[in-house]
């Protein structure tokens, strides 16, 4: 049993970096990396890419104090800042072992501010819920939106959708079938062992109370704007990289809101923030919009990359922060 624990878990930490590897490999082979140095010197717009940076803080800063907000009613009252890191720390440690974070900001709230593990636990589980809510609503209604884009897309081109997926080569659809089975076993894997880790280690009763901590949110509207309000920051963060080069400032924001949509669902496969699927997602959407295929490669490698560095940046921020944060062992909690 003990043997059998240990190579699932080695499964959980290789195989997102296995995944997110290989599907980057496929998508760069016999790429010329050599140019990329010219692209980030000469033809890339880097005040565009600094001006997102407020944008990417604000979204993970939005979201530490809607934590905060919905911690309150269940008798938990951490510090705003320590929410702040601790949001801060989870992304960062997600690129480590992905999913991870849900976790270790629950343990830096408990550390440093003693809160309930589980009851913290139980909010992100309710964030989690919001969040989808949020983005099954958003992608609903773009997806909408832009439906007469690809119709006139297709008109003008005379491309039609048998022509696209006749054109998706063999392994491209084993990449996305791979991906999605991926998906499958890490989620089993990860529901598995956070069943196990409640039965032994945290009550029912703690998470349940994090789930019902909406009803006694005093600032509802507060609370809605910040969790609109995230998704706004991460796409504004995404959006305005679109000026960081001549092949994509013209594509529109339209462009930048179904390629977002369409990102948002990649990820659901659990690779180091999102590495792989993400790339392939937006390459994909960026062709269809007119994009050459060389110059979509490098808008994500460069992208994603460069949006990677700043969560490790803040995840570094937040624990040299927290290492000067006074510990308050003895929180004061109401009823």
């Amino acid at each position: 049993m003990e043997a059998k624990s240990i190579l699932g878990n080695i499964t959980k930490t290789l195989l997102p970096f296995i995944l997110g590897g290989a599907i980057l490999w496929w998508m760069y082979r016999g790429e010329d990396f050599s140019s990329i140095s010219h692209v980030l010197t000469h033809e890339m717009n880097w005040t565009w890419m600094l001006l997102s940076f407020p944008f990417g803080i604000m979204a993970q800063m939005f979201r530490g104090w809607r934590w905060k907000q919905t911690l309150d009613p269940i008798g938990e009252h951490p510090r705003a800042s320590t929410c702040i890191h601790a949001v801060f720390i989870s992304y960062a440690a997600s690129l480590v072992i992905p999913r991870i974070g849900e976790f270790t900001r629950c343990g830096v709230l408990k550390r440093y501010d003693g809160v309930t593990f589980s009851k913290a636990l139980g909010t992100v589980v309710t964030e989690r819920a919001i969040d989808t809510l949020i983005v099954i609503l958003y992608s609903g209604l773009i997806l909408l939106i832009e439906v007469s884009v690809f119709g006139t897309f297709f008109q003008k081109t005379g491309t039609s959708l048998d022509r696209i997926l006749g054109g998706f080569s063999l392994t491209g659809w084993l990449v996305t079938a791979v991906c999605g089975a991926a998906a499958l076993v890490l989620l089993h894997l990860l529901l598995k062992d956070l069943l196990i880790y409640n039965k032994v280690k945290m009550t029912l009763r703690g998470i349940w109370e994090g789930v019902l901590s909406l009803k006694g949110v005093k600032n509802l509207p507060l609370y809605l704007f910040f969790s609109i309000g995230i998704w706004v920051m991460y796409f504004l963060h995404y959006y305005l990289t679109f000026f960081c080069f001549s092949f994509t400032a013209g594509l529109g924001i339209g462009c930048a809101l179904v390629s977002f949509v369409v990102a948002n669902f990649a990820v659901i496969v659990p690779t180091p923030n999102g590495a792989g699927p993400w790339h392939f997602a937006i390459k994909t959407m960026l062709i269809l919009y007119g994009v050459a295929d060389e110059q979509a490669l490098w808008f994500v490698l460069i992208v994603h990359s460069v949006q990677t560095l700043l969560v490790i940046a803040l995840g570094i921020y937040a624990w040299v922060a927290l290492s000067f944060t006074k510990i308050q062992k003895n929180v004061i909690k109401t009823k």
